[in-house]
């Protein structure tokens, strides 16, 4: 009897050891929000709809610009991350184990060459393809990661996937406008396709605040629909590093404290 009742006592410290140890690791609100907002892109209909919708409008774009002569070939330029790529499964698994972005599981994870696309873009590209419209890949991934995302492009036969065309981040530099403007120089580009601001214009490349990132934003409303085409993308972005100044430094209970002191609550 006495065993057992020892064996009793020490199973519940265990048990309480083992709760106070999940306490301590609970999810953040910044991950919490990642895991909503993934579940929402890989199952809602409606993110769906909005990919559908970017890229309908997109091959109306393309069938515009076809009617007028240009000077230089035609191009489209785009984002390859949330844009044609989907690398929710990634993302899901850190914020389900509550667990921040690193650049050594990113690439293993862009080795792999396996994500799904986003609904809409492979038939989109074949098309402009199809229309004599090149497509160049202009992307923040870095150079060792040339290999992965060229067998993931060329999983689904993806036009110009090659290594012409797809044009990677080249120092510490996010700015992708000396790349837009590499293209510009051979190239009339009609479409630029892209989930995060800085895909698009230069004036996102100065890490603006939330509210210069809305004047831009104002700014810019012609463009959207006409030659910026915006995908979703609720779970990564400026848009998060904004609410925090660009300082990507921060402790998770630093973020979750700048997220809450964000929102508009009710009175």
């Amino acid at each position: 009897m006495k065993y057992i009742y020892s064996g009793f006592i020490i199973s519940a410290i265990l048990f309480t050891a083992c709760s106070s140890a999940k306490k301590t690791t609970a999810d953040t609100v910044v991950n919490n929000g990642k895991v909503w907002a993934l579940l929402w892109q890989q199952q809602a209909a409606e993110y769906k709809a909005l990919c559908f919708q970017a890229y309908n409008v997109a091959r109306l774009r393309v069938d515009e610009a076809l009617k007028q002569p240009a000077a230089k070939p035609y191009a489209i330029v785009t984002d390859i991350d949330e844009t044609l790529l989907d690398n929710s499964p990634y993302d899901a698994k850190r914020a389900k184990n509550n667990q921040d972005f690193t650049n050594q599981t990113w690439k293993a994870w862009t080795a792999k060459g396996i994500a799904d696309t986003v609904p809409g873009a492979p038939a989109f590209f074949k098309y402009a393809a199809s229309k004599g419209v090149e497509v160049f890949y202009i992307t923040n991934r870095d150079e060792d990661e040339r290999a992965g995302t060229l067998k993931n492009l060329q999983l689904y036969s993806l036009p110009n996937a090659d290594n012409a065309h797809l044009v990677l981040k080249t120092g510490s530099s996010s700015s992708k406008e000396s790349r837009r403007q590499q293209v510009l120089s051979t190239h009339t580009i009609i479409l630029l396709c892209g989930d995060n601001f800085s895909d698009f214009d230069a004036l996102y490349d100065n890490k603006p605040t939330l509210q210069g990132r809305a004047e831009v934003t104002q700014k810019l409303k012609q463009e959207f629909g006409s030659r910026y085409i915006v995908l979703p993308n609720p779970s990564y972005g400026d848009f998060e590093a904004a609410w925090y100044n660009f300082n990507y430094k921060l402790t998770q209970a630093q973020k979750d404290s700048i997220i809450k002191a964000n929102l508009k609550l009710d009175n």
